[in-house]
């Protein structure tokens, strides 16, 4: 009794464990299965982002040396030139900025009277550009419109008198051409030479003797009669279906019909003509041979057909032509009155912004030219780059003075620090360019200073050049010792207050540089992209740019992209969430305590 009591016991705690564990299984699967269904847009590309600023990019080379233990330094002008003046003299005391010498400089000022004058002429074409139309140009140009619809009309007008004429004209030539039909049909196939076969074959009878071959004129000038005649009666056809009041096609048609046909026409008199030249001169070169007297009525009137049609098909062919000018002078006219309507609505709708924009660069081009002219200019003036006394002067006036030689020597208590560059970088290094130096043995302190002389003579070693560089600091620092070594990072070139991009943003293909625009996408929430990303509603569109001067951070873009525009680093793809995906896949989901120790096993 007990025994059977457990049994149903055991019985009813394993039925009831096995929905237990099916409820379990159920969970735990759908769970697995919508995680995995949610989970799917992670598997789309990210992408991290950054805006298009406005910032300075500066462009540096960085060279290593010591603190000089001799403060003397010579001077090097920046330009070539004949001196004109030394205003020092050997054991003078100079300040920083004093001239030593002054360098012919006309070339250099004649290029910056250019370059202002060009400025000048960029500043007023953009404020004219940017200025409302006056009333002068907005009545030119709505005269145009107007001058434009006039010459339209005159040209409608001059299309209906072609349409007119060429009526007139195809009428005219249905007076002559009826009775020039007839008189050639009686000539080719009329009975009047000897009553019993058609004129062609009586004449070619007459001179089948003595010229076998002149059926060939005979049958030419049957054929052509018959063409002749074929498209006569249908361009007669046309006409007499034809009015002044027709539709201009039909008016078309007829005169080109008409045109066409008096050229068949013409074409059959001749060479009907042709054959009967043939039969009179076999005729006239026999002795004794009588020549029938109709012959020469038949040429005659031949003569007579020819001067007729071919003053119709002169006629004709004008009115052709009258009708196309005709059309094509309305058609230019309707192409003017669009151009210039749409003329006068850009001119009452004001500058377009990308002419604005495009005549702004110009002036920023042409003020660049400006300074880097003034630039130019200044370097014919040479300087101390720091107090001290004029030890030697190398040249005196009248001579030519080079970049590479010396023009003064000076000292100071200043102290120098001497670098080396290689020889690419060193051709980016000009003097005055202002440099920051780092120490080893003092690292708190960072200096500046400015490049005072650069060596116009490389030294080699192993096989590479380098150039000494000479940078006069511009503060004094009572830790700072002869000898110690030096770090500098000397910039080479800066550009203020351009659009800019991260490096990450800029690709190439072939010649051309191109970044990846974020469509939809607001230049504040590029700030909020992270390294993992973020999704985008639109693709990226692939937007080629000009670039400028870059450094190991940003680039600077001339054109192809606007302050704040959003574009692409970094892409994200979905590879490694779906090799991730993928291994979860082909592992197993165990739920324990399933029948047999094994559990219940899930897999997707």
């Amino acid at each position: 009794m007990k025994s059977g009591v457990r049994g149903g016991i055991r019985a009813w705690v394993f039925a009831h464990k096995l929905v237990a564990v099916g409820a379990a299984a159920v969970v735990v699967g759908g769970g697995y299965y919508l995680t995995g269904w949610f989970g799917r847009g992670s598997e789309a590309t990210r992408y991290v982002l950054a805006g298009v600023t406005r910032g300075t990019v500066v462009a540096s080379v960085s060279g290593a040396g010591q603190v000089s233990a001799l403060n003397q330094v010579e001077v090097k002008p920046k330009a070539s030139g004949e001196v004109l003046s030394l205003p020092v003299r050997e054991g003078q005391s100079v300040r920083a900025g004093g001239v030593l010498a002054q360098l012919d400089s006309n070339t250099a000022q004649k290029s910056v009277r250019d370059a202002e004058a060009n400025v000048k002429s960029a500043q007023i074409s953009l404020e004219k550009l940017r200025q409302p139309p006056d009333e002068l140009s907005l009545t030119q140009a709505e005269n145009a419109v107007t001058d434009a619809n006039f010459s339209k009309q005159n040209a409608q007008n001059d299309l209906e008198k072609g349409y007119e004429d060429g009526f007139t004209l195809a009428a005219d030539a249905f007076v002559d051409l009826p009775g020039v039909m007839l008189g050639l049909d009686g000539i080719v196939n009329g009975t009047t030479l000897n009553g019993s076969q058609n004129n062609a074959d009586a004449y070619y009878d007459l001179i089948k003797l003595q010229k076998p071959s002149g059926d060939q004129f005979r049958d030419l000038a049957t054929a052509a009669y018959q063409s002749a005649r074929a498209a006569y009666d249908k361009n007669l056809d046309a006409y007499k279906n034809a009015s002044r009041f027709s539709a201009t096609s039909t008016i078309e048609t007829l005169v080109g019909g008409t045109y066409a046909s008096a050229k068949s026409i013409s074409e059959a008199i001749r060479n009907t003509k042709n054959f009967l030249d043939l039969v009179n001169d076999v005729l006239t070169s026999k002795p004794g041979t009588r020549i029938p007297s109709l012959l020469a009525a038949h040429e005659s009137n031949l003569q007579s057909y020819i001067g007729t049609v071919n003053s119709h098909i002169s006629s004709l062919l004008a009115a052709l032509t009258a009708i196309q000018n005709g059309k094509d002078g309305v058609a230019n006219a309707a192409r003017t009155i669009t151009e210039r309507m749409q003329a006068l609505a850009k001119l009452k709708a004001g500058a377009d912004p990308l002419d604005v924009a495009s005549q702004q660069l110009s002036l920023t081009q042409r003020e660049n030219a400006l300074r880097d002219a003034r630039e130019t200019l200044a370097d014919y003036s040479v300087r101390a780059p720091f107090d001290g006394i004029v030890a030697k002067l190398n040249a005196k006036k009248g001579d030519e003075a080079s970049q590479g030689t010396a023009i003064a020597t000076l000292i100071t208590s200043q102290q120098t620090v001497a670098i080396s560059l290689n020889e690419v970088d060193v051709g980016k290094v000009r003097l005055g360019a202002k440099a920051t130096l780092t120490f080893d043995a003092i690292p708190d302190l960072t200096a500046t200073g400015s490049v005072v002389q650069i060596d116009a003579i490389g030294t080699v070693t192993q096989g590479v050049v380098n150039y000494g560089v000479t940078i006069a600091l511009d503060t004094q620092d009572g830790r700072v010792k002869p000898g110690m070594s030096v770090s500098a990072m000397v910039v080479t070139d800066m550009r203020q207050d351009v659009l800019t991009v991260p490096n990450a943003a800029l690709k190439a293909q072939g010649n051309m540089h191109y970044v990846q625009v974020a469509r939809g996408v607001e230049a504040g929430v590029a700030g909020q992209s992270s390294a993992q990303g973020m999704l985008l509603a639109l693709p990226p569109q692939r937007q080629a740019v000009t670039i400028g001067l870059s450094n190991d951070a940003v680039t600077e873009l001339t054109s192809g992209v606007k302050e704040g525009d959003v574009v692409v680093t970094r892409e994200i793809t979905p590879s490694a969430q779906t090799q991730t995906a993928q291994q979860a896949g082909g592992n197993a989901f165990r739920l324990p305590g399933a029948g047999g120790g094994g559990g219940v096993i899930f897999r997707r």
